[in-house]
Parts: structure tokens; sequence; C-alpha cells
């Protein structure tokens, strides 16, 4: 039997620094949804959550237009299909991954949905993390922009996130040394001894840049995933012809007016080069990065750790777990019971 009714969260305004109380709305709406031609009903089971969620909050130009007032979250979910309408390529019970936002049910073109193909040593939930966005966004960043090679030295900020750590397992595969900086002792930890890092570095640590110094010295690819001061201080540890990826800025994206760089100068004495990149812009290509990840999962190199909140209710309170530093691997929200076990 379908419910009586289901809940969406939808944005009620914009803010102006972290997510609040105020910034989303719980509706409770009557169950009346039927899929038509080509269409199908889904019943979300995770939804991804991800820093640049908070960048489509905010009314101003970016690679996706915004999520406007009165609208459902946009978000990646894993869901199931419930029914299909007329001429649909789905069946009901086939596991599912499409942006259906913050919402307990919904019904979406087929053309929006994508099937979840299970083997063996993977997980559902896999599409949400190294088979997903997150995976993807490593994948292509550290080797189609960074352009890693065996012997260079990368280095990773954010290492202990989603895409970090997928980071500096792929720069390990690839034959460099790897060092990770994170933000807690436990992170230090997983990086060191269940990631395979050369070493990993506390940024919150007083001795931290002296550390860093006199270990690392220079690098030939920084992967960013937090911008702000600690981009600043990596400007200033270029090797010549080094690569800086900008793949995120975290630390930035609750601040109303970054303060900006001081160090971009030396991008011209080192010959070095910084660029920003969209892992949609790789979409014809997504097929056999997956590939060569599944493959990694299922041999058991490649490692990953989700953390998950449970209930719709508090995919808010998840979002800012990202900027608090509260999560360490994929953060998944739980939305309804499901088979999916990590």
């Amino acid at each position: 039997m379908p419910p009586s009714t289901y809940v969406n969260i939808t944005l009620a305004e914009r803010p102006t620094g972290a997510v609040n109380a105020n910034t989303f709305k719980r509706e409770v709406v009557p169950f009346d949804l039927k899929p038509g031609k080509g269409q199908i009903l889904v019943k979300s089971l995770y939804a991804s959550i991800d820093p640049a969620m908070r960048g489509w909050l905010n009314d101003k130009r970016n690679y996706l237009p915004p999520v406007q007032i009165g609208e459902v979250m946009r978000a990646l979910v894993l869901g199931e299909v419930v029914e299909t309408g007329p001429g649909s390529a789905f069946a009901a019970g086939d596991i599912v991954t499409g942006t259906f936002g913050w919402t307990e049910y919904g019904v979406f073109d087929d053309r929006v949905a994508e099937k979840v193909q299970t083997h063996p040593g993977l997980d559902v939930l896999d599409y949400l993390g190294p088979l997903g966005g997150t995976g993807l966004t490593a994948y292509f960043g550290l080797l189609d922009v960074g352009k890693i090679k065996a012997g260079e030295t990368l280095v990773v900020s954010g290492a202990a996130g989603a895409t970090g750590s997928i980071v500096c397992q792929i720069g390990k595969k690839k034959g460099a040394k790897v060092y990770a900086i994170a933000g807690s002792q436990d992170k230090i930890d997983w990086l060191e001894k269940d990631i395979g890092v050369d070493k990993a570095f506390n940024y919150k640590s007083p001795t931290f840049h002296n550390d860093f110094r006199k270990a690392v010295g220079y690098f030939d690819v920084y992967f960013d995933n937090v911008g702000g001061d600690m981009l600043d201080f990596m400007l200033s540890r270029l090797k010549q012809n080094a690569r800086i990826v900008l793949c995120g800025a975290i630390s930035d994206y609750n601040v109303g007016k970054p303060k900006g760089l001081t160090r971009y100068a030396n991008l011209i004495s080192q010959r070095a080069r910084m660029e920003g990149f969209i892992v949609l812009d790789y979409r014809s290509r997504w097929g056999d990065a997956i590939k060569e990840l599944a493959a990694w999962l299922e041999e058991g190199s490649l490692k990953r750790r989700f953390h998950v909140v449970k209930g719709l209710e508090n995919a808010p309170d998840a979002l800012n777990l990202l900027f608090s530093g509260g999560n360490t691997g994929k953060l998944v929200l739980q939305i309804a019971a499901t088979k999916a076990h990590l």
C-alpha cells in the first residue's frame, strides 16, 4: 500500500553563511503520484551530501542554475523504482540513481535516471561514492587535470573526505608519493594506516607549516578541496611546472567575501598551472572510469568509508557536517530502509 502522504525538504530562504533552521522547510504533501508515459515513480533510499550543494543555494552564476525558493533541494539520490508508466525502460524493483532531491518519493522521466548494475564485491551505495560523482571527480581531476606521473609528489587537502580519499589512493596506484592533509588525529590515522598515504598532516597543529616544509618541501601536484589559506600556503610550495587542481573551496563556501590569494605570482616564476574543472564535462567517459574504479573495488585495492546520517529531517544538519569536519569518507543521508549495508 502506498503512503497517504510523503515528505519534501524545500529551500525556504538563501543562507548568508552556514545553513540554519530557516534555510529549509519540511513539507508533508498528499501522495498523489502516478508515473506517466516514459516515467518512473521512485522511492528515495539514500541521498549524497556534497559540498557543491552549498553553492547551489546561492543566487549566483554557477555551472548549474541555483535551487529556487520553494523547490525541492537538489541532491543525487539512490532510489528504488516503485511503479513504471507506459513505455518506461525500467521495471519495478530496479535500483536507480538520479538528481531526485530531498524527497521521499517522486515521479521522474526515464532520461534522468540510470539503473545501477551491482557486481560481486560492490554495494549499491558505492554508486553514491567511489562509483558516483565523488569517485569520478577524483579520477578525472587527478588524471586529466593534474596529470599525475610516477615518482611525482602529490598533496591532497580534505584528504579524509569522499573525493580526497579516492584521490590519495589513485595517486598511490600511479606511483606518486602522496601527502595528505586532514583535521583530526582519527583522520590522520585512517589515512596513514588504511588508505596508505606516505604521510598525513593535521592542519590544526601549531607546527603544521614547518612540518610540511620539512617533510614535503615542494610538490608537483596539489589537489585542492578547501581553498582559502591552505591554497595560499600551497602556492608557496610549487615545483617548476607544478599543477594545482581546483576541485573545491570548502573553507570559503560559508564566507560572504573570501579574502583572496596573495602568493599567486609564484605561478609565473615556477611556470605552474592552476585549473578548475567540473566532472559533468567528462560525462562521455564516465563509463570507462567506472569500470576501472569498480575493478579496483572488486579486487579490494580501493578502500572507502561511508558516514551515514539517518532521516530526511536531518538533511540540513548533515550538510553542515561537511563544513565542520564532522565526517570521514563519503557522507550520505539515509532516507528509507534499504538492503545497502555499507
